[in-house]
């Protein structure tokens, strides 16, 4: 391989880790994650919970006389049962998901991000300038801006 080949492959590399951990990506990809999710919690709600009560709005009428029978009640008990257990499993199927996406997401690539940046900078960079009132650099010995020589920082 060449070199040219090589630094290409570097700076390609260099440019896409930038651009794939920038926060609006991240939060997207979480966005999207956990819209799916959500939207199968959505979804079950609206098979188990809402449309058997929509069913059974309309069954009870035409089958008034069935009411009656402890077999059929019995069946629309399980029916129930069978409904509600698919609700939750929709529900912690969502908590799970959620709870990887923070992990993998929030906590790893938080934990990449503190590595790939510098460390901010501890203490002062400026101060100011005893006879002007300027900010100047903390190490400078004559004032830029009045020209005056300075005590000597320690």
């Amino acid at each position: 391989m060449s070199k040219g080949l090589i630094n290409f492959v570097k700076t390609g590399w260099v440019e896409f880790r930038d651009f794939a951990f920038k926060g609006n990506m991240i939060d997207l990809a979480i966005a999207v994650v956990i819209g799916a999710a959500f939207g199968k919690v959505i979804d079950a709600v609206v098979k188990e919970i809402i449309q058997p009560i929509i069913n059974c709005i309309f069954w009870i009428p035409t089958h008034l006389a069935l009411m009656h029978d402890p077999e059929v009640l019995k069946g629309l008990g399980e029916k129930l049962a069978v409904h509600m257990s698919n609700l939750v499993s929709a529900l912690i199927n969502f908590v799970i998901i959620a709870f990887a996406v923070f992990i993998t997401m929030v906590k790893i690539s938080s934990a990449l991000m503190k590595k790939v940046t510098a460390p901010p900078a501890t203490g002062p960079t400026t101060k100011e300038c005893p006879l002007c009132l300027s900010n100047i650099p903390i190490k400078a010995r004559k004032c830029a801006f009045c020209t005056s020589d300075l005590p000597a920082t320690t």
